[in-house]
């Protein structure tokens, strides 16, 4: 039985990014970049007005008579007569310069007639309400790094600049096997020695909650040759999560299927309260987790460790981790790590109530998992300890 932070690195140890997709920019939002992006073009593509005004060029202005007005500018379009250096044109937010024109001024700092214009502002400067060609990004100039991820923001960033596909590391295609013949689907009848199967459910909202769909789901029942066909059939996923049948019971057969199928066990069993029984392998590329078959225990196996490979594997960061002190006193044996439902306010995290692995009831107003130490035993109020969110 190893400890929490060797299962943990040996996991990390065995995550890959090498798969990479192009995608189109409207649908990668959320996803991270696997390739850098340069700009296609100078951003403005030309110097263009930031106010609604007149355009004139600063350097011919005799700040004394009255400048000409000859045509006018909207954005979208450009001027195309040639004007004389001590002449202006109306202008409008977003449209080019003419050429020969340096400067802006607002319309509400001149005095403007029919033909032509005074301008009354005493602060305007060469260039003064004009946004220059490239000065937010030059052509080839990187507009968004290797890892970067992309959010709301960066897409319209990079539609700006014309760009409509990007690369970007993928989310892993992810199999849910669960095992147990006193499984019933819900709404079901509940006929006597059963219970409702919800591992299924568990996992696949907590995986739709990272914008990941399972790409398949199936229920097994406790029987050797069910679980290696249905192991069989999903070995082309990148994970496959299995809950239930990795204890050492007459009746738990996922780690035997899983040796017959060629799978490699990297550890089984990990010095932790919940989900000491879990299984980590691997087959080919394929990450193999054996969750245990406990609701409680296999959502905690799913946010402490499967969380971080996917996190791995898409350079996405999930689960975000920080240090809060304890609303109060708690005790535990030493020899174990133990992960425990928390709720988190302002300044402190309380560790819930019912902490038993069968136990969901606290778990659905849990906003965090709280770890505590293995090798500590008395926990007193105010102690700062590690809290990983989970929503």
């Amino acid at each position: 039985m190893i400890g929490v932070r060797e299962a943990k690195k040996i996991i990390l140890d065995n995550c890959t990014t090498s798969k990479t997709e192009e995608l189109p920019l409207v649908r990668a939002g959320g996803f991270v970049l696997a390739k850098p992006v340069y700009s296609p073009i100078d951003s403005p593509p030309f110097d263009q007005s930031a106010m609604d005004g007149y355009a004139f060029s600063f350097e011919h202005w005799d700040k004394k008579n009255e400048l000409p007005v000859n045509g006018e500018v909207q954005a979208g379009n450009c001027l195309n007569t040639i004007l004389n250096s001590n002449q202006s044109v109306r202008i409008f937010t977003g449209a080019a310069l003419p050429a020969g024109m340096d400067t802006v001024v607002m319309q509400e700092k001149v005095s403007a007639n029919a033909t032509s214009i005074i301008i009354k502002d005493e602060q305007i400067s060469k260039g003064s309400n004009v946004r220059p060609r490239g000065s937010q990004i030059r052509k080839n100039e990187i507009a968004a790094a290797k890892n970067h991820f992309l959010s709301p923001a960066s897409v319209s960033f990079l539609s700006g600049l014309g760009i409509d596909t990007v690369n970007i590391y993928p989310n892993p295609a992810i199999s849910i096997i669960v095992t147990g013949k006193e499984l019933v689907e819900p709404g079901s009848k509940l006929s006597d020695g059963k219970i409702y199967e919800s591992n299924s459910s568990g996992l696949a909202t907590a995986l739709t909650m990272l914008n990941i769909n399972p790409a398949s789901i199936n229920i097994v029942d406790d029987d050797e040759n069910k679980i290696l066909d249905a192991i069989n059939k999903q070995l082309s996923s990148d994970i496959i999560l299995l809950t239930g049948g990795v204890s050492v019971g007459d009746y738990d057969f996922v780690t035997t299927a899983l040796e017959k199928c060629g799978a490699t066990k990297l550890f089984h069993k990990v010095k932790q309260k919940p989900g000491k029984p879990l299984y980590f392998g691997k087959h080919g590329h394929t990450l193999i987790f054996g969750l245990p078959g406990n609701p409680a225990s296999a959502l905690t196996c799913f946010y402490e460790y499967v969380i971080d490979a996917i996190s791995s594997m898409t350079k996405r960061i999930y689960g975000r981790k920080l240090k809060l002190p304890l609303a109060g006193n708690y005790s535990k044996k030493t020899g174990l790590t133990c992960f425990l439902k928390g709720k988190t306010s302002a300044n402190e995290v309380l560790i819930l109530h019912n902490q038993e692995s069968y136990m969901m009831n606290s778990f659905a107003e849990a906003d965090c998992i709280i770890e505590l130490d293995e090798d500590k035993e008395h926990f007193v109020k105010g102690d700062l300890v590690p809290v990983r969110l989970i929503i």
